[in-house]
């Protein structure tokens, strides 16, 4: 009997109604002739309940109680979910994250899975009980439950998809799938059948979030496909998976963005002063993302690099410039502020030369200026004045003829 993991979206936890409702449909892939594992987030309201209290209890709780904390709102939503199944007829068990066999480690602050001891899941599916687990814990070798933060439900799905060898695992959320665009910007946006790990990944580092990286990442590794569905509804999703059939042939796949865009610019008085090591390292040691990575040598010219970054880091990096300054060497900094990230992503670019000609000249014909550019295989962004960021992005839509995407 195939297995599949379901990782439910917590809009279908928000009420009674909708937690009944998401039990009949596992009950209905149930009979369909699967083992379901679903595997569930926290309980956001409770959430919002229950952390203040720490904050009145004590100015500096400590992290093992605060994790311990955190574990308990899924912990509340697989008992629920569970007690629902069973008044339904389904036979059911819920199981906490230690006793799913989820053993988890501490790595530069993160929660990361170490290994899963999934025995007494299978025990569970194969006396024929849907297993429910509470996603975004584990426990360490210290025995203290911990919990893994953003993506950490997602990634347990995948985790316990590959320990079971699941036929696949389904991420419900409130969207019916994957879209070219965003379809708040762009108005032709369509649903697209399949999509590639590594373009999926791209669309979200790229500001177009549907699955957190980390689970695509890991779906990636083990071959895990992954199906994007509705949480409501049974139409048909996006298939993520190594390799797909090409769409209609398209070479891009999908258009993302990304606003508050700020270029920052380093300016050095001789080439022999300036390191492109020396100030990475220093921002990468302050926990600064730099994106886009521009430098500029001509002979006569003082060299600059300029780089890009979001908003919220802006204060901290001028900070870090400025009291680093006589160890980098640079002579002077400037900034400029009001731009966005728009970018094309899309394996066919890999076979298919002269893309990033393609969107260069429908921009200049559109009289968008293009300030900053970036490439890589399968994807090409470039920096525009913010003010033209979604008129960008669907004149690149437009050009990649990405409204004829399969629904």
């Amino acid at each position: 009997m195939p297995s599949i993991v379901v990782k439910i979206d917590s809009t279908s936890l928000a009420t009674p109604e909708k937690i009944e409702q998401i039990a009949d449909r596992l009950i209905e892939q149930k009979n369909a002739g699967n083992q379901i594992v679903a595997v569930v987030p926290a309980l956001e309201t409770l959430e919002d309940r229950l952390l203040p209290y720490s904050q009145i209890l004590s100015d500096n709780p400590s992290d093992r109680e605060l994790h311990a904390l955190n574990a308990l709102n899924s912990q509340v939503a697989i008992s629920l979910l569970a007690i629902s199944l069973e008044k339904k007829g389904a036979k059911a068990k819920s199981l906490n994250g230690w006793q799913a066999g989820i053993e988890v480690t501490e790595s530069n602050q993160n929660v990361l899975i170490d290994g899963i001891q999934h025995e007494y899941i299978l025990e569970h599916l194969n006396n024929d009980e849907i297993v429910v687990v509470a996603g975004s814990q584990g426990i360490n070798r210290n025995r203290d439950i911990l919990s893994m933060g953003e993506g950490g439900t997602e990634t347990t799905a995948v985790a316990i998809g590959a320990a079971i060898d699941a036929e696949q695992v389904e991420i419900l959320t409130v969207q019916d799938g994957i879209y070219t665009a965003d379809s708040a910007v762009v108005n032709q946006a369509r649903k697209l059948k399949q999509i590639t790990y590594d373009e999926l990944l791209e669309l979200a580092n790229l500001g177009s979030y549907s699955i957190h990286p980390r689970a695509v990442e890991l779906a990636k590794i083990v071959e895990m496909p992954l199906l994007v569905r509705s949480s409501t509804g049974n139409q048909e999703g996006t298939l993520i998976k190594g390799e797909i059939d090409m769409e209609k042939n398209l070479i891009v796949r999908g258009v993302a963005y990304e606003a508050d865009i700020i270029r920052l610019t380093v300016g050095y008085d001789s080439y022999e002063q300036s390191s492109l090591s020396d100030i990475f390292t220093t921002l990468a040691e302050h926990k600064i993302d730099v994106d886009i990575i521009v430098q500029a040598v001509i002979d006569g010219v003082k060299p600059t690099v300029s780089f890009s970054i979001a908003k919220e880091d802006f204060a901290e990096a001028l900070k870090v410039l400025e009291k680093n300054k006589p160890v980098l060497g640079f002579s002077f900094a400037d900034f400029e502020v009001g731009l966005a990230k728009v970018s094309i992503v899309g394996a066919g670019m890999v076979s298919n030369p002269g893309v990033a000609a393609r969107m260069f000249d429908r921009l200049c014909k559109e009289k968008i200026l293009v300030k900053m550019v970036s490439t890589s295989e399968i994807k090409v962004s470039v920096v525009v004045p913010q003010d033209e960021m979604v008129r960008a992005a669907n004149v690149l839509h437009d050009e990649f003829n990405l409204e004829e995407a399969l629904v």
